[in-house]
Parts: structure tokens; sequence; C-alpha cells
């Protein structure tokens, strides 16, 4: 069976896709409701139960998830899911051209004190020796992130805002509540290379390596240290905002790995975090790096493969993984 060549707008990016990514907003534009109403919805706390990653979920986890899940697979555009929320894949439509890859819900432990919540959102092809009929197994998902054709988060805050590529930049979108679009308000978002901010979880400082132990030492000496100038520490507990701040305004990010833990010494997810939002930064102007190669261009071996991160104002990241040298 051959392939139908995909059609394309004048800039270039598939209709499918566009349409795609509209499903996803759909979805987002219901969980920014539900985040909105909270208390008065009965959707605060948590469940009994636990996700494939061993954390109690919430219940805008699960409901997150759902929705999610629920359009995406009755899109017609999307071949199968892999959510944060799910131990396996889940199929959807046999004519589907995509995979989603997706963390419902990042920053869940911000939503009973009313601060920053966020979906993050990768898009992948389905691989080319796939043909109609066949099954999607989890191997298909393991994809380098520069494979994505497009990746995102919708943060929920004050306002809700979509961050989008699709490998020609990065644009930012406000939903404007009046009458329910998201209208384009930064068509070309560009991180300043220096940076005076970082974002890192200090409570955690006892089991980082040494590296990254020297490099947040010097940060914190400011004016008088040997990087000769005063930094501002900023922490969300919630990679969506941490990251649209270094959008907006520059900055460095980090989840370096810890030591304590020989079992499970990293973080943030491969495929619903790292690799997402790496490519936005990338197409922004960052830098991206475990802190040993660059972060879109790890082969994933594993559905919920997790890694270290550190991402932001390209100068920063490059100091940073000097200290790694």
């Amino acid at each position: 069976m051959r392939r139908l060549a995909p059609v394309l707008r004048e800039d270039g990016v598939e209709l499918d896709l566009i349409s795609l990514v509209r499903t996803i907003l759909a979805a987002c534009k219901d969980i920014s409701f539900r985040v909105g109403q909270a208390e008065l919805s009965g959707v605060l706390g948590s469940t009994l139960d636990e996700n494939i990653q061993g954390e109690t979920q919430k219940k805008l986890d699960v409901l997150s998830n759902q929705l999610l899940k629920d359009m995406l697979l009755e899109s017609g555009f999307v071949r199968a899911i892999a959510s944060e929320e799910e131990d396996f894949i889940v199929e959807g439509e046999h004519g589907g051209r995509f995979l989603v890859a997706f963390d419902p819900l990042d920053g869940s432990s911000n939503i009973d004190i009313n601060s920053l919540t966020g979906t993050i959102f990768s898009i992948l092809p389905v691989p080319d020796n796939k043909l109609a009929g066949d099954a999607i197994t989890e191997s298909d998902f393991l994809q380098p992130g520069r494979n994505q054709v497009a990746s995102g988060y919708v943060m929920y805050g004050p306002s809700t805002i979509l961050a989008l590529t699709t490998g020609k930049g990065v644009k930012l979108y406000t939903l404007d509540k009046t009458h329910g679009s998201f209208l384009l308000t930064n068509e070309n978002v560009s991180i300043p290379e220096e940076t005076q901010e970082f974002a890192i979880n200090a409570s955690n400082q006892h089991s980082w390596q040494a590296p990254m132990q020297r490099y947040v030492r010097d940060l914190l000496d400011g004016k008088n240290g040997v990087r000769g100038k005063r930094f501002n520490m900023r922490w969300v507990a919630c990679m969506v905002g941490d990251v649209h701040r270094i959008l907006c305004r520059g900055g460095i990010f980090t989840y370096p790995v810890h030591t304590d833990n020989q079992a499970q010494p990293h973080k943030l997810r491969l495929l619903y975090e790292a690799n997402p939002m790496g490519l936005l930064i990338e197409q922004a102007g960052g830098l991206v790096s475990t802190g040993e190669q660059n972060i879109l261009d790890i082969q994933p071996t594993e559905l919920h493969q997790r890694v270290p991160v550190i991402l932001g104002s390209k100068q920063e990241v490059q100091v940073c993984l000097g200290y790694h040298d």
C-alpha cells in the first residue's frame, strides 16, 4: 500500500498536523476550565491510586488524562497515544498518521494551592515501515526527539497560554475566553543568550553530583564570586512554568542526577517532558543537554525512561556544561 503525500499549507505545515493540534487544544480548553473551577467542581485532592511512575494520582491528573486520551483517539489523526499516566500505549485509528506522547497535567503538586500547572505534548510520525493495518507497538514511540514534528505545552495560570513549535520557530498563543480561541500573541520567540536567573530544586543539593554542586555554589556567590554577577533563583515546581519563564525572558532550568537514589537517579521523563520541552527551547535559540549529550539526540530505550535535564539560555547552559567537562 502506497502512502499518500501529506497536504501542506502555504507555510509548509501539514494540514492534518494542524487539525491534530486543534484537537489537543480542545481538550486543553476543557482542562483549563476544570482547573479554574477547582474546589467548586470537587476535582481537588488525590485518588487512592498510583500511576506507572509510582506517584499518587491527583483527581485532576486522572481527569486531564481521560480528556486528552478520548479526544485524541477519536480524532482520526492519531494512531496511538502514550501518556505519563498510562502503563502502556493505547491504539487509536488505524489510518492515523501521528503518535502523541503527553504529560496531561504537569505540576500536579501545585493543584491544591492554586499555582501553575500545564499540559505538555509531543507529536511523532508513525514510522515509515508501518502500513495502515499494522499494529503499533511501544517501540514505535522510541524515536529520538529530533523526529518530533511538533511539540508544545499549554500553561494554566492567570491566563491560559499555548507554546507551540512545528520545527519553524516557537509561537505563543493566549486563550481568549470571551470566544474560546487561542490568539497569536508572540510569533517569534527568542531566548536571550545571557541570563542572571536559574531554576533548580535546592532542597536536593545534598544529592547532586560534584559538578552541579560547584556550578550552583558559584552562582550563589554572586558578584564576589568567580562569575562576578548576582543571580536570582526561581523554582515553580512545574516544568511548564519554569520553561515558560525562560521562553519569555531567558534563564537556565535543571533537574540534575540525584546520587542518593541509584534505582531512580533521574526525575523527568524523556518522551513526555524532556523531548517536547527540548525542541521548544532549541527552536527558540536555547540549548538543551543531559550534561553529557543533547537531549534531542538520545535514542530512547523505554516508554517511561527518565533523564537528567539542563536547558535554557545558550551561553549559561554552555557555562554549566563546562563544569561537567
